[in-house]
């Protein structure tokens, strides 16, 4: 279901409200960990090293290597989501356990445990579309009037700047893992700085001593088209969870997040991460329910929930600007128009702009008629 009911006809609720309604109705072993998940890991990682040492060792045909990246890409990608499960404690309870283990998965994608815990569990999650304190919230336009850069990049034309975007997804991951680092690094108290250090320095220095080892051609092939391939995954899921969703005065998630749909051998190969929704209700749970979950909150509010095909999401992402105007509207400076966001008149069917006066935050002159 497509909702777009305004948000003002509808009252915030925290994750936590909603959780207390479904949970009822949840069977005990949901909220259990499952180290069984942990054999798809264990898939993943020897695809990952048999490719690597494919490329290492062996002269190869350039497309053979363009479809090892291929799967390498993908297969660092799916650690990823793993590592974002593990993180979550819905795979092993102790801590030691699932911090080694979250660091393995995320190795690949150059993210240290403690960093994401703090970035994603901490701040993301609790403060989720909030303006100034989720880390993944694009800007309004209040921000956008105080950063030259941002205004200089919103005078590039909206086709070029859309384009751009989709090929940034290429690398944003790593790029955003690195300044979430710079961010966060001086809130850690200084034994827990030491570890977050090792932990962002070690996964470089295992790649950069690949590259060493095996020289910049076979390298691009074992670690850097992979790493571009996954990051675009990645992404591709962490721009459609939100990024079509209005900034939020409370962290409601059936408000500030989008669960997309891809085909069920997708869902089992990325561990169920389109469900985004429900684990924004359920961080904890063992996402095999989520189906679950989803079904008994279409039934509760079917109104407020927000789910469309993954294909459907990537094109809406295309067709309209990322800075928030009003905390509802997506506007785009450069032509003053704004377009709804999921819950405020935003059709992914038939998407629409109408003018918006910018003129008194002088972000870019008045659509021409």
């Amino acid at each position: 279901m497509e909702n777009n009911k305004p948000a003002e006809q509808a009252e915030f609720h925290s994750f936590g409200w909603y959780a207390a309604r479904v949970s009822p109705h949840m069977p005990k072993k949901a909220f259990k960990a499952v180290p069984g998940r942990l054999w798809g890991g264990l898939i993943y990682a020897v695809i990952a090293l048999g490719g690597i040492f494919s490329i290492a060792f062996f002269d190869l045909n350039i497309w053979l290597k363009f479809l090892i990246a291929g799967v390498l890409g993908s297969s660092f990608a799916s650690l990823g989501f793993l590592g974002h499960e593990i993180l979550h404690g819905t795979v092993v309870r102790k801590r030691w356990l699932r911090n080694f283990l979250g660091a393995v998965a995320f190795w690949p994608l150059t993210t240290g445990p403690e960093l994401w815990k703090k970035w994603h569990n901490m701040e993301h999650h609790h403060h989720t579309q909030d303006e100034h304190k989720d880390p993944d919230a694009w800007p309004s336009v209040n921000k956008l009037a105080k950063s030259r850069f941002l205004r200089w990049m919103y005078r590039i034309p909206f086709t070029i700047r859309a384009l751009s975007g989709f090929i940034a997804l290429a690398f944003t991951f790593t790029l955003h893992s690195s300044h979430m680092f710079v961010t966060y690094i001086k809130d850690f108290n200084k034994e827990k700085q030491v570890k977050v250090w090792v932990q962002f320095i070690l996964p470089w220095a295992t790649w950069i001593g690949l590259l060493l080892w095996i020289g910049p051609v076979k390298w691009i092939f074992a670690f850097l088209l992979p790493l571009l391939i996954a990051n675009f995954i990645v992404m591709a899921y962490i721009s459609t969870n939100h990024r079509l969703n209005p900034l939020v005065p409370v962290n409601d998630p059936l408000a500030n997040s989008l669960t997309v749909t891809v085909p069920k051998w997708v869902d089992v190969l990325h561990f169920n991460f389109s469900y985004h929704t429900e684990h924004h209700l359920f961080p904890g749970m063992n996402p095999k329910y989520y189906p679950i979950v989803k079904r008994r909150i279409k039934d509760m509010w079917p109104d407020r929930y927000h789910e469309m095909p993954m294909s459907k999401a990537m094109i809406a992402l295309w067709k309209t600007p990322r800075v928030y105007f009003e905390q509802d509207q997506l506007v785009d400076p450069t032509r003053a128009a704004a377009y709804g966001s999921l819950g405020n008149g935003l059709d992914p069917n038939d998407i629409k702009s109408r003018d918006v006066d910018l003129s008194k935050l002088k972000l870019g002159k008045k659509k021409e008629e």
